[in-house]
């Protein structure tokens, strides 16, 4: 007999192009990672190193499923992004080995509270409800890392058949292994972890009813319909 004093809820899941399942445990986001993103939103890319925050695990929405508008927002904003699911656990890793803790990559999708977000920072208080509410993380299947170079690759994304983002992962500011070992510094990183490291230009808003599908060349896709 369980000595919980409510049902433990299952960790969410997100699919494997070998057919298993990658269970989630935490969700990183690196803010900023694209020099033309940062101009667009008002930053200086060559001032700052990377910086993090997060969203919950239970925040993904996975197997292309739609996804729920979200309440308290005028402008939901994408952004398409390069996910680095974590598979070997560590900290204070070197970027040398940061590679070696990787299992694989996926799309994935940072949807935005973009009115919250410009609130909070006119407050000066934290972004939390602007990235981390409920179905704010669409992700797409998880490939081996073998199969994937994470520095250079098309990242597109089409909203309702029509593109809107369009960068490469080789305009990082700050490559997969630094990303890694910088948050690894922070926090002892864990398998089942996954990093959303940031998009490139050309986000905007979305509506209720339109159909969201990010790619990245090597790795896959997401797709999610806005309902």
């Amino acid at each position: 007999m369980s000595d919980l004093v409510i049902p433990a809820q299952a960790l969410p899941t997100v699919p494997t192009t070998t057919g298993g399942r990658f269970p989630v445990r935490r969700v990183f986001c690196v803010g900023r990672n694209y020099a033309a993103h940062a101009r667009e939103m008002g930053h200086d890319p060559d001032r700052e190193p990377p910086f993090f925050f997060t969203k919950p695990a239970d925040a993904v929405v996975a197997d292309d499923a739609d996804t729920p508008y979200p309440s308290m927002t005028e402008r939901l904003e994408h952004e398409v992004e390069l996910v680095v699911a974590i598979g070997g656990g560590g900290s204070d890793i070197a970027v040398a080995d940061a590679l070696d803790h990787v299992w694989g990559y996926a799309v994935g999708l940072d949807l935005t509270r973009r009115d919250l977000q410009a609130e909070a920072k006119r407050l000066g208080r934290p972004w939390d409800m602007a990235k981390g509410f409920d179905a704010s993380a669409p992700i797409g299947a998880v490939v081996p890392a073998g199969t994937v170079d994470p520095t250079r690759g098309t990242v597109e994304l089409l909203v309702d058949g029509e593109r809107r983002q369009h960068g490469d992962l080789g305009d990082q500011i700050w490559s997969v292994a630094e990303v890694i070992a910088e948050l690894s510094r922070a926090v002892r990183l864990e398998p089942g972890d996954l990093v959303m490291t940031g998009t490139p230009e050309g986000v905007g808003v979305v509506a209720r009813g339109s159909t969201l599908e990010g790619t990245i060349a090597g790795v896959g896709s997401v797709r999610t319909r806005l309902v």
